[in-house]
């Protein structure tokens, strides 16, 4: 089976005529034999008929083509308007972690001075805990009855909180 365009299947009428043809057994006897094949003529009936279902089909197209277009446009437009949002979103997440960044670098040295701290507290702490001891152990009696080691008296607290 041979395939049509669709545009060919719509005409009815054919697209070439053949001239007129003898009527009469005469006229068939006498003509001459043609050295090809019978010359065409195109009806222009046809022809405007062709023609106007081809400027209809590329119409279609057209509008096909141009509803695509608004579409890809639209997606486009979608798309970009998108895009800018999460550039947005990825700015704020960027200076967000740029500053925790930052925040981040100073724990290190505030660990460190904290432990510094820490060891300066014990060492007061030691050297109050031995004066009261030597207040405690040597010291007047006035002062002996009122002064607790520093050790006891932090324990005593924790218990009673």
């Amino acid at each position: 089976m041979q395939y049509e365009p669709p545009v060919l299947e719509r005409t009815s009428t054919p697209l070439l005529t053949s001239p007129p043809s003898e009527g009469s057994l005469t006229d068939i006897l006498v003509r001459k034999p043609s050295s090809s094949s019978a010359p065409s003529i195109v009806d222009p009936k046809v022809l405007l008929e062709l023609f106007s279902m081809y400027r209809e089909w590329q119409e279609e197209n057209v509008k096909k083509l141009s509803q695509k277009q608004e579409e890809i446009e639209n997606k486009i437009e979608i798309a970009d308007t998108l895009s800018v949002k999460l550039k947005q979103r990825f700015n704020y997440s960027v200076t967000a972690m740029k500053t925790s960044s930052q925040h981040l670098c100073g724990v290190h040295a505030l660990q460190v001075e904290i432990g510094e701290l820490k060891g300066r507290l014990t060492e007061v702490i030691s050297n109050c805990d031995a004066v009261c001891k030597r207040i405690s152990a040597e010291g007047p009696e006035s002062l002996r009855s009122s002064v607790k080691p520093l050790v006891v008296c932090t324990a005593h607290q924790e218990h009673q909180s």
